[in-house]
């Protein structure tokens, strides 16, 4: 079995199985799983999807919000087991 082929069949039972169908400018919310030190906390983080990149178990998104009149931006590879849910915000 060649090198490519074997990469691909080990990284497929790292996918996650239940994402939603993520497009560039929904509002999403993001949970994270924050460790200080000894103690594990989740994090959500609200904001809309500027951009995506879709490469298998290394996709990330990019979620900017508002902060304080200030645009952050942060990066989040979406497979990763730090995250643990994406929740799709509905419109009003």
């Amino acid at each position: 079995m060649k090198l490519s082929k074997l990469v691909k069949n080990i990284g497929e039972a790292f996918l996650k199985k239940d994402l939603p169908v993520l497009k560039t400018g929904n509002l999403v919310n993001v949970n994270v799983l924050i460790q200080e030190s000894t103690k594990k906390r989740l994090q959500s983080y609200q904001g809309t999807i500027t951009s995506q990149h879709k490469a298998g178990l290394n996709s990330t998104i990019t979620v900017r919000r508002v902060s304080k009149g200030i645009g952050v931006e942060r990066i989040f590879p979406i497979h990763s087991p730090d995250i643990q849910s994406i929740l799709i915000v509905p419109s009003k």
